[in-house]
């Protein structure tokens, strides 16, 4: 007579798999949000900071028309940022991933997407000062097809400059998944619905916007992060005219006050926490991807 079978043991394998992400994540991401949290609330003087709790720099910080300045300017440049990478790399991507059938050919133009990046970021950045000061290549050219008559000041060490340089800088970012999902979608679709009559506008509205809905969502969080955490490109190319949080945090901790780039950091921590999980909910990634 035969012993009865006795139940498998679960397999653990699987969590010894991802321990070394998890340990690397909390090292290197958890614990130095929870530090940045403690220091935010730390006593800071002029001259130095020490570990007694306290809510004075959050209060100076939300009361102080400098720092929320900078987290409305950074806000609506993130904002305007989004968009225009959006108006700038959505039809790129569409002809990309839904025109060019050959996929060496489609390879090859979203390299040629990548190769400012072969270049270093500062590079990229100071390129558009003598493209947009007065005497730029720009104003040069408005000028001598008669478009202006005079140089626009309005396109370097302003506001523009910086929407500019940033759309430039992270269009590949919005072009790359949205190319990547238009690429997925089934030809046999969209032939069927033109034999059924449907123009393309209908077409593009009901079957190929919907369909890349969930590469133009990871694009959006890419842009996001990015846009939401710099500092660099605004410093160069508005002249310091643009606070956003990620130069409030530099020069706070240039100046060695800690706790106050600890709150701002903080803040940008918890917007860009909001805005991914908003798009997050946009679509089911897990599922779509």
């Amino acid at each position: 007579m035969s012993s009865p079978a006795t139940p498998m043991k679960p397999l653990r394998t699987p969590y010894w798999l991802i321990a070394p992400g998890v340990i690397w994540m909390v090292l290197f991401l958890v614990l130095p949000i929870l530090m940045m949290v403690y220091v935010s609330f730390w006593t800071q003087t002029t001259f130095k900071i020490e570990p007694i709790l306290t809510t004075k720099s959050w209060q100076t910080f939300f009361t102080s028309e400098t720092y929320l300045g900078a987290l409305w300017t950074t806000i609506r440049i993130w904002l305007i940022v989004l968009a225009t990478t959006f108006l700038v790399g959505y039809p790129t991507a569409l002809f990309v991933g839904l025109f060019v059938r050959n996929k060496t050919v489609a390879t090859a133009l979203l390299v040629l997407c990548v190769i400012p990046f072969w270049t270093s970021f500062l590079i990229r950045v100071l390129a558009w000062r003598p493209m947009l000061g007065k005497e730029g290549a720009i104003n040069i050219i408005l000028q001598t097809l008669h478009i202006t008559s005079q140089p626009i000041d309005a396109l370097l060490f302003t506001e523009l400059s910086v929407v500019i340089g940033m759309t430039q800088i992270y269009c590949v970012f919005m072009v790359g998944p949205i190319a990547f999902m238009l690429g997925r979608i089934d030809p046999n679709i969209i032939e069927a619905a033109q034999d059924l009559g449907a123009s393309f506008t209908r077409i593009f509205r009901t079957i190929i916007f919907p369909l890349s809905l969930p590469g133009v969502v990871v694009g959006s969080i890419f842009v996001s992060v990015m846009v939401l955490g710099e500092f660099a490109t605004a410093a160069a190319l508005s002249g310091r005219k643009v606070n956003l949080l990620g130069n409030i945090i530099v020069t706070q901790v240039g100046s060695l006050k800690w706790a106050f780039a600890a709150v701002a950091g903080v803040v940008l921590t918890i917007i860009m926490g909001i805005v991914v999980a908003a798009l997050l909910r946009l679509v089911d990634l897990k599922r779509e991807l």
